[in-house]
């Protein structure tokens, strides 16, 4: 340990010893006279890629290479750039007044911007969706902004809820830590629906990570990390009406708008309705193929922007009544075998938040930050003959500092948190309560050598009421080979608590019985992930080339055995292996202007002790492949979206036990899913027309025993492709930007 420690300070010094002088400064522009920052200015040292950019009020401070010339370049997008040689001006602070460019009568644009790519600044590899990406599909709500992403897989929970859920590195969203705007959230009672609780409309962009995150956010992500902006209320269109509609009976609204108070204070509206009341059984199982919705989606939020106070608070609501199973069931009888197989889920969601920040005046780079979530959720349901009533009610805070160590190479974060969980749940005649109390303390550290070099190391230490002190160290790093090669590494270890009829309601819509056979341990894992980016100049266009491999091993997972007996579930902690191997390989390039292309393929290895036995996790595809492809026509007027996906086979529970009628294939077969959307732009209005699954393939017999319902071998669970075939949709986005 001390040879190591003694190592890594050599190293650090060595890299301290490339430079020589800090030069600091600020940028600005005249604006009627008076002198106003430049947000985002690059300045680069002449002659290297040791730069920086201006923070929020126009400062700087660089590290200055020995050997390079003390010449720094100052430049922004539409403003005559600007060379200050030091050597004049002395080393001190460096004040620099940009010129717009008055002689720009006019500007073709050539290329688009990518709406979907994986940050080269960031030192954790986080690709980022952003509004661009989200609108190349019907986007109606989370669930459906994953069609273009390589990483993450969206698949139906069972044959008869609507529920979705996602895959990322090959293992259950369980393990993929959810966040809205950095805070935890979506989770517990939430799980099986929470993607269709955020609106796409509603989505200024998301960014997806791999493996292990920052402490700054707890211990829970395990397989990954995705956190969801919001349009904001001082930023965009100032109003926005989307009208969706498709071939099943489905239609939504939702309207957005914001109003900028004055200078300091901006809020903004966001409403969501949607309606499913048309039943359709396409496939003759007397089961519906999509459930009936009705949901309303509210969120109100406010912000504040003073000289060194920021302030952001606000509320959502939602309800929802989702209602499934057979044709001939009717909600408003007896809920009996007389009246057929019926589900029926009526949700109800309070959120509130509240979020300050202060900039501390006597030091740059410096700032306070408070972060505050309450969530009730609260769920009344029954699946058959089983009735499930829960609620929830959720606590997060999180207190932290951001300064640096003696200059901006060495920046840190350092935290206290807390969060509460508050749990009801009565399955039929059982009861469960849960009350989860987490304290814990962080520590971040980031170094930068702002040339080539950028590393993350935190821990954390949290003690849990429920099963005590909790160790959470991550690592990441990422290093420039030069500069179109970039390599990133990232190591760490993650907590969850699982809450298991909530995440696992697809269960319910069975003839199974659940049996815990022990008390459940918090589930732990270890996560290793490394990633190589390649950025190739051909000719005017980049090709960016990605290839990433990712290891999940689980030190407790609970496990849930439907394969041991045909009439239980069991439910008990891991005693034995699992873990998860993937790999994934991909190419973003624009052979022409404004045409981009994606093709992408994953493999995954994921293994888990089942009874006594490691075996292939199933439903889970061994390997997936995407193509990608949009064309924008000059001057934004038509849009032309495609996406092609291969899914490779997956195992499937066995099912061997029940009468041959009753039993499903050992191994799902491959097959493809195409989407296709076309868009025409007009000054303020958006018409698009769409595809989903145009192959029309359906999963034949998704729901086992359909003709006996209430039989003992009926399971609606067995889903491994899609229950419904081709749907055609339309749509009208009308946007004000001023």
């Amino acid at each position: 340990m001390k040879k190591f420690i003694i190592m890594s300070c050599l190293v650090l010094w060595q890299f301290t010893q490339l430079y020589a002088q800090q030069v600091k400064g600020g940028v600005f522009e005249m604006v009627g006279g008076e002198s106003s920052p430049l947000i985002g200015a690059n300045v680069v040292q002449l002659n290297t890629l040791n730069g920086t950019t201006t923070d929020k009020e126009g400062h700087f401070n660089l590290k200055l290479e020995k050997k390079a010339p003390k010449k720094l370049v100052v430049s922004y997008v539409s403003y005559q750039s600007d060379t200050i040689n030091l050597n004049d001006t002395g080393f001190g602070h460096v004040h620099v007044t940009l010129k717009n460019l008055k002689n720009l009568d006019e500007v073709e644009v050539v290329s688009r911007k990518a709406s979907s790519h994986l940050s080269r600044t960031e030192t954790r590899g986080i690709t980022s969706i952003n509004e661009g990406e989200l609108q190349k599909a019907a986007c109606c709500n989370l669930s459906e902004s994953f069609e273009t992403s390589a990483s993450v897989d969206v698949s139906y929970a069972d044959a008869v809820t609507g529920a979705k859920q996602i895959q990322l590195l090959g293992l259950a969203g369980l393990y993929t830590q959810m966040l809205t705007e950095n805070m935890p959230n979506l989770r517990g009672l939430a799980m099986p629906y929470r993607l269709g609780y955020v609106p796409g409309s509603w989505m200024e962009s998301i960014q997806v990570s791999k493996g292990t995150s920052s402490v700054i956010n707890g211990y829970e992500a395990m397989a990954g990390q995705i956190n969801i902006e919001y349009k904001k209320p001082d930023e965009g269109e100032k109003m926005l009406l989307n009208l969706y509609g498709n071939q099943m009976g489905k239609v939504e609204g939702n309207l957005n708008t914001r109003f900028e108070l004055n200078e300091r204070w901006s809020t903004m509206v966001l409403a969501h309705a949607e309606y499913n009341g048309t039943k359709h059984d396409d496939n003759d199982d007397t089961f519906l193929d999509d459930p009936l919705v009705q949901q309303v989606n509210f969120f109100n939020r406010w912000k504040y922007k003073g000289e060194n106070l920021r302030l952001q608070f606000g509320f959502k609501y939602l309800t929802e009544n989702r209602q499934g199973g057979q044709m001939n069931f009717d909600p408003g009888k007896n809920h009996d075998t007389e009246n057929g197989y019926g589900i029926g889920v009526e949700t109800d969601r309070y959120e509130g938040f509240l979020k300050m920040g202060y900039i501390l005046k006597n030091k740059d780079h410096s700032s306070i930050g408070f972060q505050n979530q309450v969530v009730y959720h609260d769920v009344n349901s029954f699946y058959g003959l089983n009735v499930y009533d829960a609620d929830q009610f959720s606590y997060y805070g999180n207190l932290m500092l951001q300064s640096y160590i003696n200059d901006t190479r060495h920046q840190y974060t350092t935290g206290i948190s807390f969060s509460l969980d508050n749990y009801t749940q009565q399955l039929n005649d059982t009861i469960w309560m849960r009350d989860e109390q987490v304290t814990g303390a962080f520590f971040q550290y980031t170094y930068s050598n702002f040339k080539n070099l950028n590393i993350i190391t935190g821990l954390r230490l949290d003690y849990n009421n429920l099963y005590g002190w909790l160790f959470t160290p991550r690592l990441h790093a990422k290093y420039n080979i030069n500069e179109h090669n970039v390599l990133r590494l990232s190591f760490g270890r993650g907590y969850r608590t699982a809450n298991v009829i909530a995440e696992n309601t697809s269960v319910l819509a069975t003839s199974k019985n659940i049996r815990f056979l022990e008390d459940l341990d918090i589930e732990s894992s270890w996560n290793f992930g490394l990633t190589y980016a390649a950025y190739i100049d051909i000719g005017a266009k980049e090709l960016v080339l990605t290839a990433d491999y990712f290891y999940t091993n689980f030190n407790n997972q609970v496990i849930l055995d439907r394969e041991e007996d045909p009439f239980i579930v069991y439910i008990y902690n891991l005693d034995g292996q699992s873990y998860s191997n993937s790999i994934q390989l991909e190419a973003q390039y624009e052979p022409i202007d404004r045409f981009e292309l994606k093709l992408a393929f994953r493999y995954n290895d994921v293994k888990t002790t089942i009874g006594d036995e490691l075996k292939e996790k199933p439903f889970v595809s061994k390997y997936i492949g995407l193509l990608s492809a949009s064309y924008q026509t000059n001057l934004k007027k038509w849009q032309f979206d495609m996406n092609l996906q291969l899914n490779g086979d997956q195992r499937l529970p066995y099912t061997g036990f029940n009468p041959e009628i009753y039993r499903s294939p050992d191994r799902s077969p491959v097959y493809a899913i195409l989407n296709a959307q076309v868009t025409k732009y007009f000054k303020r209005w958006d018409i698009y027309i769409g595809g989903e699954n145009l192959t029309n393939y359906k999963q034949n017999n998704p729901v086992i025993q359909a003709d006996q319902p209430f039989g003992e071998y009926f399971d609606s669970s067995m889903v491994w492709g899609p229950v419904s075939g081709i749907k055609v949709y339309a749509g009208i986005r009308f946007t004000i930007n001023k």
